[in-house]
């Protein structure tokens, strides 16, 4: 049995294109998820490696639906090897149920690992720039730097309870922790 498995990664995102291709390619069934590719777990594609047989196929759009690794992409690799199931990607036109196509298959998620790597060195060089230029990234603070510093005072007085400093400063527990690490550094 071909069972096709198509990931998009915002639920603002449709799979249509997916499907059709994934119905064209002979799919008898067809699960899908709407998250993000790094997620490792997602309950359609568990359910998935539920359903898949010894003989059968598993058969993506491409490579990167699947995983966005080269570790989770070889983990599949071998799991879909030891049960006796193939693995088909439409766009990269690989079968692994082939030597060839398990050649090209690796070939395939080593170019995907390197293309997120340069991604990621292309992002920091930007931010690092960015940095230089005197532009400061990140989440706006919440508070300024004096109410920073009489939230760990109330802290180090105790005569507070950590809820009720959080709500006077408008603040949730992680950040008034936040604060108080950022403090303790500095002594």
């Amino acid at each position: 049995m071909q069972i096709g498995y198509a990931r998009v990664s915002t639920i603002q995102q449709v799979a249509d294109l997916q499907h059709d291709a994934l119905r064209n390619a002979g799919c008898e069934k067809i699960y899908t998820d709407k998250v993000s590719g790094s997620v490792s777990s997602r309950p359609s594609l568990n359910k998935v490696r539920e359903i898949l047989r010894r003989g059968d196929t598993l058969v993506v759009w491409r490579l990167d639906r699947l995983g966005r690794s080269l570790k989770d992409l070889i983990e599949w690799m071998t799991y879909l090897d030891q049960e006796g199931i193939a693995l088909r990607s439409l766009q990269e036109n690989i079968d692994t149920s082939t030597a060839t196509g398990k050649l090209v298959y690796h070939v395939f998620g080593a170019i995907s690992e390197f293309e997120k790597g340069l991604l990621k060195e292309r992002v920091m060089a930007g931010l690092t720039a960015a940095r230089a230029r005197g532009r400061v990234g990140g989440r706006p603070q919440k508070l300024s730097d004096q109410k920073k510093k009489l939230a760990v005072r109330l802290y180090e007085e105790k005569q507070h309870s950590i809820d009720e400093i959080c709500q006077m400063m408008q603040i949730t527990k992680p950040t008034l922790y936040s604060y108080i690490r950022h403090e303790q550094k500095q002594k």
